[in-house]
């Protein structure tokens, strides 16, 4: 399980490498260059599924067991592609 993830901010446009909680989806998170409150896009679970490189670890479990509760997220095709490139699915 890859724990850590680029998130980057869609307001400044800055990117910063970021721990994941293992056990649920972050709701929130603030761009520490410009101060703007992130939350997820419509259909996302948590913020790194809308703004990082790694899906969050509850979306990589489920992924790993091919249980469809990572299908909440919007953009699954973004998700399954980046989950490839590290060697998840």
């Amino acid at each position: 399980m890859i724990l850590q993830s680029t998130i980057t901010c869609p307001d400044c446009g800055k990117a910063k490498i970021e721990t994941m909680p293992t056990d649920a989806c972050q709701f929130f998170y603030n761009c520490a260059s410009c101060g703007v409150r992130l939350k997820p896009k419509t259909g996302d679970c948590c913020v790194f599924c809308s703004y990082g490189d790694v899906p969050c670890p509850p979306v990589q479990k489920a992924l790993e067991k091919n249980e469809p509760s990572h299908e909440k997220c919007q953009g699954i095709a973004k998700i399954t592609s980046r989950t490839k490139e590290f060697g998840m699915a």
